[in-house]
């Protein structure tokens, strides 16, 4: 082995295929002076072993424009670098054997026509006809994508090792990480046992060992092994090898030819997680011993799928490992620890379809400072600390795994590594009939029955639909109570708190206490890196709020853009208040019995904060909404909690509110959801949020706030895209997200986000589309039905807000 350098631009860790696509981006983006270490040889870890399927299809458009990158890619990698990636595109089947699966691969093959793919819906006799081999029995219909494709997973990967080579990128394999120091919040160099490497960046693309990587530089990257199965039947003679792979997700399988053999590989709903306490210190090219038991179920079922496995029987059974995520999205971009230390890993079986993208996007973010596309799907920002305990991971990715075949129902909960977050008011709302949702952890009522009530799953209306609908009305019609505790709460504080908060919100913060301030911050191109209320509590102290699960991500964003030179401190105080939002036309009488503060609208107007007393406690009450409606958001210690809800729910006139009829109200009054319809990659303008930016509010001292200019030059140039609500004409049809959106017969976007709007009789969502569309005649294409809508840039409930603010 050739001497390492003493320095390098990056350091990439790990040399699978997602390490070597990272090089190879980074090289394509002109970084010539940068090396990856393996720990022993090129794809040992999972890459050798991966299946090799090259699929497209996502859960959202830029996850699938990255897996079509990825494709699109392999294709043309022979021709850069000689060496053969044994990419072909042969199509892929996927078959449902129930109507809810049906329903899913009918969303998704109009989500995917919208994204730019070919798809066809098809029936059982034309499942059969294009792949004879299938037993049919019991299949409802299916799609087909004729470009999907299969390849060879390790000669991609040293393909990409070679076209970065070629382009100056240095290769060490055996060496071992033992070491990543730090200082002043950034990773300084890499120690190994070969010698010490200073760098500007450092790269976790580690796979297996991507979490004990991390914990070397103190960052938290939770993945964990499992043990990942398929068998292989012997040669089959005459055997077509442009076979397309067939999926059957309720059958947990997936088929493959392979070598003129066929594969049948397995996602079986519980998981076996491997080498949870550390990997084996010689692993390498690893096999795990056969566990025909586990899997013979599964077999089984696949023998009368596919009929030719009774036949020609198994010859060869593989186990290896691979691993998986909390939420089986990977993880990517910048960590929140460290301003230098990057991450791609966790690729959870899928890694060799999104290789190519995934360190396309990173390179670019890497040279940019900033991600070129909307990667919150996976950025790794939005893994809460708690994730990478050990404990949690064993019994979460026992799920995990299986989670990609299974039935992709909206709303869908874990039910494994549970209740390690709970509220200060968990137990109450338990006895009220809570059926409790996770959001970054926390048991968040999703909605109440009285008795109880556990999810249950649909395409259609479950059975909590209507829960949901009363918790809705409720709001509108009356009043409800919703806990918005998980909400982020970072106190910044310090005689130049004002300046900081200047410099990095689009809105003016310069208020007099007691005055809250609706916001964003942005990057510089004008998108939104968060959306969020700051509330002045004194001379030099500021609350920012924001959603629960944007808190790591929001923290990390606020602490980075706080000069070394300011004096000024963030600390998050989220588990330290509880926080009931009390909402309604009757809220404000109803709180009024238990404080002697005067709440009426001329003495706590829209956007106030004011320390009040209720009941026994001191509470602080902020004049704001997310649902539409007059109301409060009580933030309260979080040991009087429970006395100020035993107050305010004792007369049994207030109705407690899960998050789906939040989510339903929220909708009917066009507010957006951060991660859903705004995103760092959407301009503010774009979405209709300019009147939360003031460009003529005077520089602080620490410059223009972040994103000005790129206001400035969309305000002159005018938007052409507009993010509009839609109303169904249709009461029946329910919406999501990422449905078509047409005018005039003519897709031109997708829903961001929907849900049913009770009190407008009919499902209403959210979608970018061309400011010159709106004239059109709009249609949502719901399940392969086109369903008239009206397209609005105004909410189509209370579109004055008259109500928020009487």
């Amino acid at each position: 082995m050739a001497d390492l350098p003493t320095h390098a631009r990056a350091v990439i860790i790990g040399g699978g295929v997602v390490g070597c696509s990272v090089a190879y981006h980074l090289a394509l983006q002109g970084w010539t002076d940068v090396v990856v270490l393996e720990r022993k040889r090129l794809t040992s870890g999972t890459t050798w072993h991966a299946a090799g399927l090259i699929g497209q299809l996502r859960a959202t458009a830029n996850m699938t424009r990255l897996a079509k990158y990825s494709a699109d890619l392999y294709g043309g990698l022979e021709a850069d670098t000689g060496l053969s990636t044994g990419f072909r595109r042969t199509g892929s089947v996927s078959v449902a054997l129930t109507g809810e699966r049906f329903s899913e691969l009918k969303r998704q093959a109009s989500m995917a026509r919208a994204f730019g793919i070919e798809v066809d819906v098809i029936s059982p006799a034309e499942a059969k006809s294009r792949y004879p081999l299938l037993n049919a029995d019991g299949v409802v219909g299916g799609v087909w994508i004729p470009s999907d494709g299969k390849a060879d997973p390790a000669n991609i990967a040293l393909a990409l090792a070679k076209g970065a080579r070629q382009r100056g990128v240095k290769i060490f394999e055996g060496v071992k990480v033992t070491a990543i120091p730090t200082a002043h919040g950034a990773a300084t160099a890499v120690v190994t046992d070969h010698g010490t490497i200073t760098t500007d960046h450092v790269v976790n693309c580690a796979g297996l060992w991507g979490r004990e990587v991390g914990l070397l530089a103190g960052v938290n990257v939770p993945l964990q092994a499992c043990e990942h199965f398929y068998v292989l039947t012997g040669a089959i003679p005459g055997l077509a090898r442009d076979l397309p792979t067939l999926r059957v997700p309720d059958e947990c399988a997936y088929y493959k030819e392979d070598a003129g053999k066929m594969m049948l590989g397995f996602f079986e709903p519980v998981a076996k997680p491997w080498a949870v306490e550390a990997i084996p210190e010689d692993a390498e090219f690893t096999t795990l011993p056969d566990d025909w038991d586990h899997v013979m179920p599964l077999i089984e079922q696949a023998s009368h799928r596919l009929p030719l496995f009774a036949e020609h029987g198994i010859a060869t059974f593989f186990n290896g490992p691979e691993s998986f995520t909390p939420d089986v999205r990977y993880l990517l971009g910048p960590a929140p620890e460290l301003s230098n230390f990057h991450v791609a890993a966790g690729f959870n079986s899928v890694g060799i379809q999104s290789a190519g993208g995934a360190g396309r996007v990173l390179a670019e973010w890497m040279d940019r400072g900033a991600a070129p596309m909307d990667l919150g799907d996976v950025d790794i920002r939005r893994m809460q600390r708690f994730q990478n305990n050990k404990t949690y991971l064993a019994a979460r990715v026992k799920e995990s795994l299986g989670l990609l075949y299974a039935d992709h129902f909206p709303h869908r909960q874990n039910t494994t590594a549970r209740d390690v977050r709970h509220l200060p008011l968990h137990e109450r709302w338990a006895a009220r009939g809570a059926c409790f949702a996770e959001v970054a952890g926390w048991e968040r009522p999703g909605f109440f029955r009285e008795g109880g009530a556990a999810y249950d799953y649909s395409w259609g209306r479950p059975s909590w639909f209507a829960d949901t609908a009363r918790e809705h009305m409720a709001i509108r019609t009356g009043a409800g109570v919703i806990d918005m505790s998980p909400f982020g709460k970072f106190r910044v504080l310090g005689r130049d708190a004002e300046a900081v908060l200047q410099r990095i919100c689009a809105n003016d913060i310069a208020v007099p206490p007691g005055r809250c301030v609706y916001t964003q911050w942005l990057n510089d191109r004008g998108g939104i890196e968060a959306d969020l209320t700051v509330t002045r509590l004194g001379p030099e102290e500021f609350l920012v709020v924001t959603s629960g699960g944007a808190v790591v991500r929001d923290f990390a964003w606020l602490q980075r853009h706080i000069p070394a030179d300011a004096h000024c401190i963030a600390v998050d105080v989220t588990s330290g208040e509880a926080c009931l939002a009390v909402m309604g036309p009757h809220a404000r009488r109803l709180l009024q019995q238990h404080t002697p503060a005067d709440l009426s609208h001329a003495a706590f107007p829209f956007a106030t904060a004011r320390t009040i007393e209720f009941g026994m406690a001191t509470v602080r009450a902020h004049r704001l909404t997310y649902v539409g409606e007059c109301g409060f958001e009580l933030y309260i210690p979080a040991d009087q909690a429970r006395h100020v809800f035993d107050t305010l729910m004792a007369d049994g006139a207030i109705t407690p509110v899960g998050i789906h009829a939040m989510d339903s109200l929220r909708m009917e009054k066009a507010y957006r959801h951060y991660g859903h319809d705004i995103s760092d990659e959407d301009h503010v303008l774009d979405a209709g949020l300019g009147f939360a930016v003031r460009t003529r509010k005077p520089d602080g001292k620490y410059g223009p706030f972040i994103g000005r200019e790129a206001v400035l030059a969309r305000r002159a140039q005018g938007v052409t895209r507009v993010l509009a609500q839609f109303l169904l004409a249709d009461p029946e049809p329910l919406l999501f997200h990422n449905e078509p959106v047409l005018c005039d017969g003519t897709v031109i976007g997708h829903l961001t986000s929907g849900a049913y709007g009770h009190a407008l009789g009919a499902a209403v969502g959210l979608g970018y589309v061309p400011a010159a569309s709106l004239a059109g005649r709009f249609e949502i294409e719901v399940e392969g039905r086109l369903v008239p809508a009206t397209a609005s840039l105004r909410p189509f409930y209370d579109p004055e807000s008259a109500r928020v603010r009487v």
